[in-house]
């Protein structure tokens, strides 16, 4: 274990994925059932680790993270992409054991064809960590707390016993999206697209939607779906949060952690009261994430930032519907 010094109150303390993306970009046209020529570029990714590293770059300070990761060469440079990121690691190394990866395709254009997922350490190794007594401690003193659903259900009700602040959520997938439920009532904000959405509601529609997850006990929600709309439950509130066109698009990888992290920082760090104002933050950290490959920007800050955020429109629901349907 890494970093146990007992800080007095971390400003956000991260707790799920941290591991590495290998993100292959296919050259010209996919041929599904196929060889297909491209190139695969390998970065340091895991839902808690980038929207922990867009929040520090947005100002919040200090840190850390909870994870775990295999004692292997994948482990090591994740130790040193956490050290170099001005992030406290708390974390397990299991050296007999792999660190988890994620591995995903994507099209000439940057949308993603396929991914997989190997991450059976955080199944089995993060519920055992959240017992040892310097990580009880650190989540009782954190002002906030991210969490992601690579956490299974028994590391998420850990996690929601144990704080005292607000806790922050990202969905990760349709298929482990459905994990936050177990602690939606404690969930301050939760994050997700509108396929995770789905997955937890049954609803494509924008509306039902939001008010499917209110029925779950969210009552506050971030659904993001491409570079459409950002829609925004915010208590009994329903928002569209529109965002400018993006001038580029090389990677979507980590956009939706981005807009995460940004959106965190934005409401703690810029004490932004309303939701749907903090994701206009949130929308400026992902174009400028789109625009490069991996899933982190070199900064989130300046006038392309502030360009973009100001771009960035807010709208009630009611009024987009009554428009849509004149």
């Amino acid at each position: 274990m890494n970093g146990e010094d007992d800080h007095e109150g971390w400003a956000l303390l991260g707790v799920g994925g941290a591991h590495m993306d290998r993100i292959g970009h296919v050259s010209g046209v996919f041929h599904a059932g196929a060889s297909n020529p491209g190139r695969l570029v390998t970065s340091v990714g895991g839902g808690a680790l980038n929207a922990l590293r867009n929040a520090v770059l947005r100002g919040t300070a200090p840190a850390a993270l909870i994870s775990a990761r295999g004692g292997d060469h994948d482990g090591a440079i994740l130790a040193e992409t956490i050290e170099n990121a001005g992030i406290a690691d708390l974390s397990a190394v299991f050296l007999d054991r792999r660190t988890a990866s994620y591995t995903a395709i994507l099209s000439g254009d940057g949308e993603q064809i396929a991914g997989l997922a190997d991450m059976a350490i955080y199944e089995t190794a993060l519920p055992r960590q959240l017992r040892r007594k310097a990580l009880r401690e650190a989540l009782s003193n954190a002002r906030a707390i991210l969490v992601d659903a690579n956490l299974p259900e028994a590391a998420l009700r850990a996690v929601a016993e144990r704080a005292a602040g607000p806790i922050f959520a990202i969905a990760i997938s349709p298929a482990k999206a459905p994990r936050l439920t177990a602690i939606a009532s404690r969930i301050h904000t939760v994050f997700m697209n509108r396929r995770e959405a789905k997955a937890l509601t049954g609803r494509d529609d924008a509306r039902q939607c939001l008010d499917g997850l209110a029925a779950l006990g969210f009552s506050r929600a971030v659904i993001t779906d491409g570079s459409r709309a950002v829609l925004v439950l915010d208590g009994e509130a329903r928002r569209a949060v529109i965002p400018p066109p993006a001038a580029k698009v090389a990677d979507v990888t980590g956009a939706g952690d981005a807009l995460a992290g940004a959106t965190l920082a934005a409401l703690s760090k810029d004490n932004i009261s309303g939701l749907a104002e903090a994701v206009r933050s949130g929308v400026a950290a992902a174009q400028l994430t789109l625009r490069v490959e991996g899933p982190i920007a070199q900064a989130l800050t300046g006038a392309e930032f502030d360009a973009i955020r100001a771009a960035t429109t807010v709208r009630e629901l009611e009024t987009l519907e009554k428009e849509a349907n004149a």
